[in-house]
């Protein structure tokens, strides 16, 4: 049997230093029914960087196995960074998406994992079958912009952009690798940026 290699990217700008595991932004249901409403995914970044290299749209595609099988151990990536992010571009595709980053994060205890999602009910669909491994972070994305939502069972923060006009503390700002706030347990739970 061909075992399947899992496409990891290596973050840029904000995310310099920060390695990742994503998935198509335009092959998503989810993502492509989210940019056709007034949510802050109408202004989604991944989808036009896809769109403009086809290189990086054919490497995210590979990672779809992520939602249709469970991955072998011998499929599991080994993780030799002390924090890792699933989904600097896309969002998860369905429940077994879900379960394959809990076991790679499960496989790599020595990494804190962090993961952004505004699929709070498939989370917690999933959750409530499995544990949570204590080194994946989980933020929830709120859909609306300069409005933070509540934080939803099983996440740790939230994660909200605001415009350039807004009087909430902004605490999201420069190299993610630097800052760490959304990669450490700690008790800072709404993280605030202003939309690019």
């Amino acid at each position: 049997m061909k075992h399947f290699q899992i496409h990891v990217t290596n973050g840029n700008g904000k995310m310099a230093g920060i390695q990742s595991i994503n998935t198509s932004t335009t092959s998503n249901e989810f993502c492509s029914k989210m940019r056709k409403t007034d949510a802050v995914c109408k202004k989604c970044y991944a989808a036009k960087f896809e769109n403009m290299r086809s290189s990086l749209h054919n490497a995210l595609e590979k990672n779809v196995i992520l939602s249709q099988r469970d991955l072998t151990t011998r499929e599991l990536p080994i993780i030799n960074a002390s924090i890792f992010r699933f989904h600097s571009y896309g969002e998860l595709i369905n429940s077994k998406h879900f379960e394959n980053y809990i076991v790679i994060a499960s496989h790599n205890p020595n990494t804190i994992f962090t993961l952004w999602t505004k699929r709070k009910n498939l989370v917690s669909r999933v959750l409530n079958n499995i544990v949570k491994p204590s080194n994946l972070i989980l933020i929830y994305s709120s859909s609306v912009i300069d409005d933070a939502a509540l934080l939803p069972k099983h996440f740790n923060k939230v994660f909200t952009a605001h415009s350039k006009n807004t009087n909430v503390d902004i605490n999201c700002h420069g190299s993610c690798n630097n800052c760490r706030l959304c990669y450490s347990h700690n008790d800072v739970t709404f993280i605030n940026e202003i939309i690019k």
